[in-house]
């Protein structure tokens, strides 16, 4: 039995509205038996996505937690934990650190040391990984000559979530209003540009002590932010990062864990250039619990605007995911719906994932 917590709020910055709505994501990987928590925000919904998830064939916790609060976890013993990210992201010196450290030190430290960026590079090159020519700074002031940079580069506080303050720079002058939204001791890196002809998302999971893969899926990217995930993807160069997925695992870090990979063609031949590791559950996450559980071979996922609204108000009426065909959408991240954005899955082939896009937000409108 597991205890899901799965809220954002710790690791995610306040600028993206409506985070408080993520935690309703983790439904779908929970079965009967776990215990799941989720904002009272979506308690209103509930009846609407369990019965979304009940017709399109999916087994899912009942026993609902209206509270996100961290601390409920210690008010269940003898369950596993299933956290989004083991740690405090946004506020690094938070009584949360300590709380998650007197659960699992050694996991806590695992991911407070990868989640750096600049922390990644380093290790990359120690274990022979490649990576694109980087610079590393604790601080602004430690970056001297902006016209010496490598343009065009992405600028890139060391600790990001959803790209937050990520920014492609092709001028000095890019390079100096970027710098301007950090504050002065936040320490970044400016990565030379890739020509990539895709990135890929390569999920592990901790396995009696190993590094075990998940599942390759290829980004779909909005500029710098996640947009959603396809399978299956074009490559599967998993020996790349594979070094350091073990490296992570004996030192403590446990659960679901990522590496975002370019796939860089030089000539007659593919370059595979590791970009970073998110140390936690990440947007193809869901999808691809969903996938799995639903034994679905190929899917994509998105994310649409539309007007906020609740999930009884709206119409999937033929494009519902079905079980007997293996076709159709999927809610994933559904309790955004009251910010103005819902993600979900999208079960077929190309072209019936662009067909069920294309009449998804003709739906919504």
């Amino acid at each position: 039995m597991t205890i899901y917590n799965h809220d954002i709020m710790l690791s995610t910055h306040e600028k993206y509205g409506g985070i408080h709505f993520y935690s309703g994501r983790a439904l779908g990987l929970t079965v009967p038996g776990d215990k799941l928590q989720m904002h009272p925000a979506l308690q209103a919904d509930w009846d609407a996505i369990a019965g979304h998830y009940h017709r399109i064939g999916l087994t899912f916790t009942e026993d609902i937690i209206w509270d996100v609060s961290i601390e409920e976890i210690n008010r269940h013993p003898g369950h596993d934990i299933s956290v989004y990210f083991f740690g405090d992201a946004v506020n690094r010196r938070s009584s949360y650190q300590a709380f998650f450290e007197a659960i699992d030190a050694d996991w806590r430290k695992a991911v407070d040391y990868i989640n750096s960026k600049n922390n990644f590079i380093h290790l990359a090159e120690e274990l022979n990984i490649p990576v694109p020519p980087t610079l590393c700074f604790d601080h602004q002031d430690d970056l001297a000559d902006l016209a010496e940079l490598p343009y065009p580069c992405y600028l890139k506080p060391s600790v990001s979530d959803h790209g937050f303050g990520i920014a492609r720079c092709e001028t000095v002058q890019d390079v100096q209003a970027a710098l301007a939204q950090l504050e002065p001791d936040v320490p970044f890196q400016v990565q030379t540009e890739v020509a990539a002809s895709a990135f890929l998302n390569l999920q592990y999971q901790t396995v009696n002590g190993r590094a075990e893969p998940v599942l390759v899926s290829e980004q779909i990217l909005e500029g710098c932010v996640h947009g959603g995930n396809r399978y299956p993807a074009s490559h599967e160069p998993w020996d790349i990062v594979a070094p350091m997925a073990q490296w992570l695992v004996d030192r403590g870090m446990k659960g679901i864990f990522a590496f975002d990979v370019a796939v860089v063609p030089t000539g007659d031949e593919i370059q595979y250039v590791a970009i970073e590791c998110n140390p936690r559950f990440n947007g193809s996450s869901y999808p691809t619990g969903l996938a799995n559980r639903l034994q679905i071979s190929q899917w994509s996922s998105a994310t649409c605007a539309l007007a906020p609204r609740s999930i009884p108000d709206l119409n999937l009426a033929g494009l519902e995911f079905n079980p007997a065909t293996g076709k159709g959408v999927i809610l994933v991240n559904w309790g955004t719906i009251h910010a103005g954005k819902l993600s979900v899955l999208l079960a077929g082939d190309l072209e019936e994932q662009s067909d069920l896009l294309t009449k998804l937000k003709q739906r919504l409108g």
